[in-house]
């Protein structure tokens, strides 16, 4: 038997972030309570360092490696930037909440580098495989992130619901994808896509591989939070600690975009005639149940998980489409959508502080007295959200209709547009409260330097983005 050495310098970077964060696992076990800082400075390098080498690394070459079941490739590498900068960003803004809440632990760094870990290896799935491990591993993590506050029954609560549904899901998913090996033999994604093109264009398609097909959109759907698959969502942003609501939110949907390009795009990609009217159903449903039902909310916590919902279904939508451009604007739409939601949850913890929590819509009243600059940042991030132009949220929004629109589904697109013109409604109605309304609480801003400065670059990236979308839509369509 020959034994074939892998090529491991396209997994470098998952290497060293495994490494460091087994490190600080261990290192956290002999600090005291007062060194709790040590832990933090350590994961934002873990994270930095982790950039650093998938930046260098780089290439506009697909590089495969360890029998072929991981990927390098242009896709992977833009996702994966996008992931640890927002991720470095989201520690940032959970620091000073951990703090004043005794929740300053190692444990939350820890499971937030290995779910960073599962994400990165969703990203450069090129095997079921690998693609269902670093999934497990991503939703193990999230699991005990969610429990994190043991001290809280809703977190508990909101645990159990988050962990029995995501078991459910995950058996779905891993289910179809065994239906998807029993027809084609293989577990690598290229091969198949061309055992699915052999069997259609043979003429034998495998009754068994469109019951797959669509155990794997409900798998994904469920991963992704489109209705009707959905149920989790609200009752996970709610009951969990918000840094963990904010971790959640935003660099997860990245990987999860990325396994939906992988699995459905790459690997079940000759079924698009297929898979295209099963999205299209949950981008419907999603856009239409996400924007009305955030218009009852008064926990903004809630409405941005019924917002987050909204957003799936233009990302949906732009995947639907099929095309080049299609994928290129869901790219693009994921990446700046986990930047408003990062945004927008670090605002909900800069507001918070001991004793209470900003997690009404009611608590932003009056905050362009109380903070002019932060106010602003809000708006920035509010008005992103909605797609109000000059924002990057417009042109993200402006490119997945054009994509459904070149493949003649104008109703869509006029459909997506009425949509948001009814979820600009709770937006502007948070806008309200910053600037028309008196201050309901008089209380100091007090904030980490680190994250004022984060938070204040998030929010201007909003505005820079929007007045030069080149920047990252080039980007979206170079890899693709």
């Amino acid at each position: 038997m020959n034994f074939e050495i892998p090529n491991f310098v396209p997994i470098i970077p998952e290497m060293f972030l495994l490494a460091m964060a087994l490190g600080i696992l261990v290192l956290d076990l002999f600090l005291p309570q007062s060194r709790r800082g040590v832990t933090y400075a350590l994961s934002q390098f873990a994270l930095l360092g982790t950039l650093l080498l998938v930046v260098v690394l780089a290439s506009d070459q697909v590089r495969l490696s360890f029998s072929n079941s991981f990927v390098a490739d242009p896709m992977a590498d833009l996702l994966k930037g996008a992931v640890l900068i927002i991720s470095v960003a989201v520690f940032s803004y959970s620091r000073s909440y951990l703090s004043v809440r005794d929740l300053y632990k190692g444990e939350f760094f820890v499971l937030g580098l290995l779910g960073i870990l599962g994400m990165m290896i969703m990203i450069s799935a090129h095997s079921m495989l690998t693609l269902y491990l670093g999934l497990e591993l991503l939703s193990l993590s999230l699991y005990a992130l969610v429990a994190f506050n043991r001290d809280s029954s809703v977190s508990s609560e909101s645990a159990m619901k988050y962990f029995v549904l995501g078991s459910i899901a995950s058996g779905m998913l891993l289910y179809g994808m065994s239906l998807v090996y029993g027809v084609t033999g293989s577990l690598d994604i290229q091969e198949v896509a061309l055992g699915v093109s052999t069997a259609i264009l043979g003429g034998e398609l495998d009754i068994a591989l469109v019951f797959a097909l669509a155990f794997v959109v409900v798998g994904l759907g469920f991963k992704m939070g489109a209705v009707p698959f959905h149920m989790w969502l609200p009752d996970v942003y709610h009951g969990a600690a918000t840094p963990v609501t904010l971790f959640i939110s935003a660099a997860p949907k990245i990987a999860g975009f990325a396994i939906v390009m992988r699995l459905l795009v790459d690997g079940l990609g000759p079924l698009h005639a297929d898979w295209q009217g099963m999205l299209l159903i949950l981008a419907v449903l999603s856009l239409a149940l996400g924007n009305v039902v955030a218009i009852a909310q008064t926990n903004i916590k809630r409405m941005f998980a019924y917002s987050t919902i909204a957003h799936v279904g233009f990302i949906v939508m732009a995947i639907m489409a099929g095309t080049e451009p299609g994928y290129a604007a869901a790219i693009f739409y994921v990446i700046v959508y986990a930047m408003m939601a990062a945004g927008g949850f670090g605002m909900i913890l800069l507001l918070s502080r001991q004793g209470f929590e900003a997690d009404n819509i009611e608590d932003f009243k009056g905050l362009g007295e109380r903070s002019p600059w932060f106010a602003f940042i809000m708006l920035l991030l509010m008005f992103s959200m909605a797609g109000i132009p000059p924002t990057v949220g417009f042109y993200a929004k402006l490119a997945v209709l054009q994509a459904v629109v070149d493949v003649g589904l104008v109703w869509l697109a006029v459909f997506a547009v009425l949509m948001s013109v009814i979820g600009a409604f709770y937006y502007l109605r948070v806008v309200k409260y910053l600037y028309f309304d008196k201050p309901s609480d008089d209380a100091p801003i007090v904030r980490e330097a680190d994250m004022g400065a984060v938070l204040s670059i998030n929010g201007l990236a909003m505005l820079a983005l929007g007045i030069f979308p080149g920047i990252l839509m080039s980007l979206a369509v170079a890899v693709r």
